[in-house]
């Protein structure tokens, strides 16, 4: 306590400080238990009704129904919550005092200040969704939720970490802790039920968890009154001369001004440095560039075999990496650690690229900024400077720089708006990352930084060269194995969605929730990498192999988490691997890593692409072999690090760089989440999607086969595809090749960018594990259910197909999109078409096929008739000899429309339309089946009408005649066909 008896200023008020969190937690209480019971009372039937059900179903009101629709409860909700406003946030200053004087250890400082900075957060998002309501702005009020959830698990772990040694609050905080957490699984469980499955009375259950969320909350921060029982609060009087005036030489005081207790340690106050930030924002958007650039290249690469459908030469651009090897010369290794900044500036010639109009020379560009930027990147990690932690912090910003890579690549739909492939044109923002790469690259070159090096790295005190036991084949090995995982799985958030989807219903998550589950699972593993002892075991490999089968065997909801689950632990590793790579003499390491990583990704191609590389038939539909491989070289790096010195990898923590690394990286790794809650909430669909011509009951749909999404310009082209099939108004569309996720495509994903921006359902289709390239399916019609089917294909490319059944106009109607093998391979075309006839032919709803089938039209065509005649199927105009692999045919279905429209340089395919009418009653279900072929097919009239006798919902956009519009216009008979 403070002597104030000498002193003419007195103690006008003491206040315990326990009285803190005593008044917060009643005014807390009572500002839910009172709405609870007002809503009850006056509102029943109205606040446990929802969108699915009402009472009796639903007989429980959630917490948002409670305190957010209804007058007075939500006002007397808000009042109290105000009260409580005050105490909460002092509550977040003494524990920020409290953390300071009661853990006087390195670092302690910084997090006290990280929990002060979350805690602060959290109470702003909790007046966030309390003070704007779901029925104010559902979007904001979710937002702030999830922001305050996200925040809740730093506030829970950071306060029983940081707390007094007090076995009966402890005992408490971890009670209240494990209620809390334990009632989240419960409740999105519930809630998927609801909102997904629309099961009724699940969203009662749902807000039975939700309210222990909100009372176990209250408890846990109410155990701080044990906690403060030795704190007392004082106003005192210091008279006119303000503060100034106040003796402070006491110790007491002091220990309230400085960190640890004495009057000599480091201020509380002391500020972050703003170049520190600086400095480090800058690595971290240059490891960006580094992902963007290495991402890019086999993306690049891939569209020369694509348009020569073969080997093409360029592939040798693979091995610009092994430019990386040449760390083994000292000299230019010092050289590029020295000039790190202008190493770096000067890589950004692969970003800058994407003004190279010529394919061949944007490439060349590209591959000389991936082999510079390797350059940098490998000088950095390797640890001649790690007696200042500097590798270490260059570890960290890597791997943010990688979650970073994915949370823009989710603002852009799975695209990177700095990959060569996109321009002004195609949605990219180029040169903006240009600008920010170069100014980063200066900031680097302006950094001044210590430049130790000595003849011999032993006599560098504090510095271990290689650790005692170590294999430096075995880190290298380990490093290729990881850092193609990373590439092929982790480089887009989407991927793992794409890896465990199947059909309809059971596709798992989305994109948009997937995606953000996988970036939260990322930063959680990044989190947990300080746990080394941990992720080096054989238990946690055991147990990231597991999650790995999950996902490569299980499809829906299992095997995503199964993926998350991988998705942890593989970035759990990330300081690991790196770091005992950076351990090890750089030239041989650094050269065999990037080999390791060019097999793989070499066999991760061939496993689809078999059949345009020589002897591709070992390594067909073999991704569990890769997989295996994979785990094999991660297995090698984890043994390697056993024999590693944790005692001095400690106190490599300790240094001044990675000190003030980790304080950021947390800080950051807040903030990208963040980014990533807010870019889905920004991409939720915000209404359903309706057909253009509702009024004609008409069905508009067209097949096309994409190219990967790849223009003949080598840009991206899913903005031209977007305005294509809006102007066409197309209903329902099958697009092939479309299975972007893998490394030769970028991991992109063009699905979801049209399914959202046309407001349209999609099925993925057999996803990346299928080995096929790939078919979608978009539709404004619900998809009731959906089947992925792989044909059978006992030679040639493995072809797919999707068989869904929409919900048009209160009808079923079925409808396949297919993508059958080349001309080549016969046998194969003949069991594809026989299978696609089979599925058809028993279906007894009407009936749509939109589909790539290798034949000519025509009597005698024995592809053409198992399609048609097997199928029991009418072709959309049997009279058009002019086609080749698309074709579009019906059955049960009026058709009024038929066109032909040109590609307009995306790819080298057209687009075929087809316009339905779905009559009001339709032919017996099984009809097709019971009378005779040749009557089957007189069911179906070809009577041409010109377009003036058909209605104006029924026609096609007049945009198209002549030379059309982007390149896009009728071609081949120059009009579209009408029909009566």
């Amino acid at each position: 306590m403070v002597n104030l008896s000498d002193k003419k200023e007195s103690v006008l008020s003491r206040i315990p400080a326990s009285t803190i969190p005593y008044v917060h937690t009643i005014f807390g209480a009572s500002a839910f238990v009172f709405a609870l019971i007002i809503g009850c009372y006056g509102h029943y039937y109205k606040i446990v009704t929802n969108g699915v059900a009402t009472y009796p179903d639903e007989w429980f009101p959630s917490v948002s129904a409670t305190t957010g629709d209804w007058y007075p409860e939500r006002n007397i909700c808000q009042i109290l919550i105000a009260l409580a406003s005050g105490p909460r946030l002092m509550l977040c200053y003494l524990w920020y005092l409290l953390v300071l004087r009661n853990v006087p250890t390195s670092g302690s400082d910084s997090f006290a200040k990280f929990l002060f900075t979350n805690d602060v957060i959290r109470t702003v998002a909790c007046g966030g969704w309390v003070y704007v309501t779901s029925s104010d702005d559902h979007g904001i009020h979710d937002f702030a939720m999830i922001i305050y959830l996200l925040c809740t698990i730093p506030h829970v772990i950071g306060t029983i970490k940081s707390a007094p040694q007090n076995p009966r609050a402890e005992r408490l905080r971890r009670q209240f802790a494990y209620s809390f957490f334990g009632a989240l699984f419960p409740m999105v469980y519930f809630f998927i039920q609801h909102n997904i499955h629309r099961v009724p009375g699940a969203y009662t259950y749902y807000a039975l968890f939700e309210w222990s969320l909100i009372f176990s909350d209250l408890a846990f921060d109410a155990v701080c009154m044990i906690d403060f029982e030795a704190f007392e609060i004082r106003v005192v009087d210091v008279g006119m001369g303000g503060s100034g005036n106040y003796d402070v030489g006491s110790s007491s005081f002091n220990e309230l001004k400085t960190f640890g207790g004495g009057s000599k340690s480091k201020s509380i106050v002391s500020p972050v440095r703003l170049m520190d930030s600086l400095s480090f924002v800058a690595d971290v958007y240059l490891a960006f560039v580094f992902w963007s650039m290495l991402t890019s290249l086999p993306l690049m690469i891939w569209y020369f075999p694509l348009w020569h459908m073969g080997l093409s030469g360029y592939e040798a651009f693979l091995f610009c990496n092994v430019s990386v090897g040449l760390l083994g010369f000292a000299s230019l290794r010092r050289k590029v650690d020295t000039s790190r900044g202008w190493f770096h500036l000067a890589s950004l010639i692969g970003i800058y690229s994407y003004k190279v109009l010529d394919p061949a020379y944007r490439l060349m560009a590209v591959a000389a900024g991936v082999s510079l930027s390797l350059l940098t990147w490998g000088a950095t990690l390797f640890s001649q400077r790690a007696q200042n932690g500097r590798a270490e912090r260059g570890v960290l910003t890597l791997a943010l720089g990688l979650i970073l890579h994915n949370v823009i690549k989710q603002a852009w739909w799975a695209n990177n708006p700095i990959w060569p492939i996109m321009d002004e044109k195609t949605g990219g923002a180029n040169m903006l990352g240009l600008v920010v790469g170069i100014l980063a690259s200066v900031q680097v070159i302006r950094r001044q930084e210590p430049h130790e090096y000595e003849a011999k790295p032993n006599e560098i005190p504090g510095v271990v060269r290689k650790q005692q036991g170590e294999s430096w084949i075995f880190s290298a090995v380990g490093a290729g194995g990881y850092l193609f995982c990373l590439h092929s799985m982790f480089t887009e958030a989407a991927t793992i969605s794409r890896w465990s989807l199947g059909g309809y219903p059971n596709t798992g998550p989305g994109p948009i929730a997937g995606g953000l589950m996988v970036i939260m699972a990322m930063a959680g593993g990044l989190a947990l990498s300080s746990k080394r002892q941990l992720v080096t075991s054989w238990i946690w490999f055991g147990v990231g192999t597991v999650g790995l089968f999950i996902l490569h065997r299980v499809e829906g909801d299992v095997g995503f988490f199964g993926g998350i689950l991988f998705t942890v632990f593989v970035l759990s590793l990330f300081p690991t691997i790196f770091r005992s790579l950076g351990r090890q003499s750089p030239g041989r390491a650094f050269l065999v890593t990037v080999l390791v990583y060019n097999f793989l990704a070499l066999a991760h191609v061939w496993v689809v692409a078999y059949a345009f590389v020589p002897g591709g038939e070992v390594m067909r539909e073999r991704t569990d072999l890769v997989i295996f491989a994979m785990q094999a070289c991660l297995a090698l790096g984890i043994h390697n690090t056993h024999s590693t010195n944790w005692t001095f990898l400690t106190e490599t923590r300790k240094r001044s760089a990675f000190s003030i690394a980790r304080l950021y990286s947390k800080v950051s790794l807040v903030g990208l989440i963040l980014c990533s809650v807010f870019i889905c909430l920004r991409r939720l669909p915000r209404e359903s999607p309706k057909p253009y011509h509702p009024e004609h009951r008409l069905i508009t749909a067209g097949i096309w086969t994409i190219h990967f999404a790849i223009d003949d310009e080598m840009r991206n082209s899913e903005l031209r595809m977007r305005d294509a099939i809006r102007d066409l108004e197309l209903d329902v569309i099958g697009l092939l090749e479309s299975d972007l996720q893998r490394m030769i495509m970028g991991n992109r994903d063009l699905t979801q960018f049209l399914a959202e921006d046309l407001n349209m359902y999609a099925d993925y289709g057999p996803g990346p594990t299928k080995h096929t390239w790939g078919c979608t399916m978009l539709s404004k019609f619900p998809i009731k259910h959906s089947t992925h089917h792989l044909l059978p294909s006992p030679k040639g490319e493995l072809a797919c197909a999707i068989h869904a059944t929409l919900d048009v106009y209160g009808k079923d109607v079925d409808v396949i999109v297919s993508h059958n093998g080349q001309e080549e391979d016969l046998r194969d075309r003949q069991l594809q078409t026989t299978e696609l006839g089979r599925i058809m032919r028993e279906s007894n709803n009407p009936f749509l096929f939109l589909g790539y089938v290798v034949t000519k039209p025509g009597q005698g065509e024995e592809i053409y008739e198992l399609l048609m005649d097997g199928g029991r199927m009418h072709d959309i105009e049997p009279k058009d000899w002019d086609r080749w692999c698309e074709y579009l045919a019906f059955r049960g279905l009026k058709r009024t429309g038929y066109a032909r429209v040109s590609h307009g340089g995306i790819t080298d395919t057209e687009i075929q339309v087809g316009k339905y009418v779905v009559p009001e009653e339709t032919r017996a279900s099984s009809e097709h089946r019971r009378i005779p072929l040749e009557e089957f097919k007189k069911l179906e009239a070809y009577e041409q009408i010109e377009e003036d006798q058909v209605p104006v919902g029924l026609r096609y956009p007049t945009m198209f005649y002549g030379e059309g519009v982007r390149g896009h216009r009728f071609h081949v008979f120059d009009r579209p066909y009408y029909y009566a």
